[in-house]
């Protein structure tokens, strides 16, 4: 019985965990400087969007790469703005995809956007759920009702990693419709280039739904 709970809690974290173990290493594997690519991933965004005629739409760092449809802005992180890589460039091409499936008004992303509030106030109630369980034991003294509790709370919990399910179309799109093209198309990479970049716009349309998965497992801090 040890040895079968151990593997099971192995597995669980293998399903929790890998899929980001798997997104950082592809993005890391092809973070290297790359001086002979044309330019940066900031440079190629600002590039691809002027070419889009989207000139209004700015390209900002911050910590992490986004598109944010409320603000209309591309946002890349400092290695993949002035960074000159496989990554940088694939990741900066598949930020601007969002754009233009913003500026072409895609319902799904649309829908992502407006669900992503919604999921907000849903996990701020599972946090006030998970964090008067404790309370609601010592007062009601039902282990039964405690563990209905920390069951709502778990699903409420899980609504993010729904959300980037159910949109996880747009993230395949911007990858593969949208940004593996425009690399090809537009000569941005040569043809043993665009294999490594399949993988980082692979990784890239995963991210979320990989981050989702771990914060499943943050509930510790609502003890």
């Amino acid at each position: 019985m040890p040895i079968l709970l151990a593997l099971g809690v192995a597995l669980l974290f293998g399903l929790v965990f890998g899929p980001q173990w798997w997104v950082r290493r592809v993005m890391t594997q092809h973070a290297t400087e790359r001086p002979d690519l044309p330019g940066t991933g900031g440079e190629l965004a600002r590039h691809l969007l002027d070419l889009a005629q989207l000139q209004h739409v700015p390209v900002e760092i911050a910590p992490a790469d986004h598109f944010d449809p409320a603000a209309n802005v591309v946002r890349l992180s400092p290695e993949n703005h002035d960074g000159r890589s496989i990554t940088a460039v694939a990741v900066a091409a598949h930020e601007v995809s969002h754009a233009l499936q913003h500026a072409a008004g895609d319902r799904l992303l649309a829908a992502r956007a407006a669900f992503a509030q919604i999921v907000s106030r849903v996990e701020l109630a599972a946090g006030l759920v998970m964090l008067t369980a404790p309370l609601v034991l010592a007062v009601v003294k039902s282990p039964t009702l405690l563990g209905l509790q920390v069951a709502v709370g778990l699903a409420l919990l899980s609504v993010r990693l729904v959300l980037h399910l159910l949109t996880l179309p747009v993230e395949l799109d911007a990858s593969f419709r949208r940004a593996l093209p425009i690399l090809e198309t537009g000569r941005y990479l040569d043809a043993g280039d665009l294999l490594d970049a399949r993988s980082v716009l692979r990784a890239a349309a995963l991210t979320y739904v990989a981050s989702s998965l771990v914060s499943l497992l943050n509930i510790a801090r609502f003890r």
